[in-house]
């Protein structure tokens, strides 16, 4: 199982309905508004960073709002 955290920054005003986008893609296993340079940092999970990466590229960065993403790959 690979995780991936996401760093996203959003149009203003826009944080909490882009959460909860987020949170409704499978894949995401937590998603959620943060304070400092980031607007909201999210959790996905996938067999694979493969997985994950596609799952991004399809799904998440096509989501209306966003204006950059950051991804961290979790090590073991």
């Amino acid at each position: 199982m690979s995780r991936v955290y996401l760093l996203a920054n959003v149009i203003p005003g826009k944080e909490q309905t882009i959460r909860d986008t987020l949170r409704g893609i499978g894949g995401v296993k937590e998603a959620d508004v943060v304070t400092g340079q980031y607007d909201i940092i999210a959790a996905l999970e996938a067999k694979d960073t493969n997985d994950i990466f596609n799952k991004i590229l399809k799904r998440v960065r096509k989501v209306r709002g966003l204006t950059r993403t950051e991804t961290f790959v979790a090590v073991e």
